[in-house]
């Protein structure tokens, strides 16, 4: 048995759950309803979710995207990959430049694993040049 089929039982039973708390929630909630399209590739969680609004007859999608695996930080505590992520952001925005598309990897992974409180911190901390590491490339 390999290591992605616990992930994808999981996965599909989550997917399941949640189509059956929409089921009794019923067409007038406000709660989105989600599809059961799930990709497990790469150790990415992809998870496209068409949102219903009970007062609006448009559907608009969204994807929810993790960050990918990293080896360098194997464990579930994920405190020093977001702050690595965010540190590897700003040194690559200093050299390469805000266009420079790998750096962009670095924006999405610690958007996605860092909390909205330590990246606003962690911006002040930025603008009033105390941020404890050096973002120099």
């Amino acid at each position: 048995m390999s290591n992605s089929q616990p992930l994808a039982r999981s996965a599909a039973a989550a997917a399941a759950a949640a189509a059956a708390i929409a089921k009794q929630a019923g067409p007038s909630s406000s709660l989105l309803s989600f599809s059961s399209t799930t990709s497990l590739s790469s150790s990415l969680f992809v998870k496209t979710i068409p949102a219903k609004m009970s007062d609006s007859s448009e559907q608009k999608s969204f994807t929810l995207q993790t960050a990918s695996f990293d080896a360098r930080f194997p464990n579930q505590n994920q405190t020093k990959h977001c702050w690595q992520n965010y540190v590897d952001y700003y040194r690559c925005v200093n050299a390469k430049g805000e266009d420079f598309v790998p750096c962009k990897q670095f924006f999405r992974a610690y958007n996605s694993l860092c909390p909205n409180e330590w990246i606003a911190r962690w911006d002040e901390q930025r603008e009033n040049n105390n941020f404890a590491a050096s973002l120099e490339p």
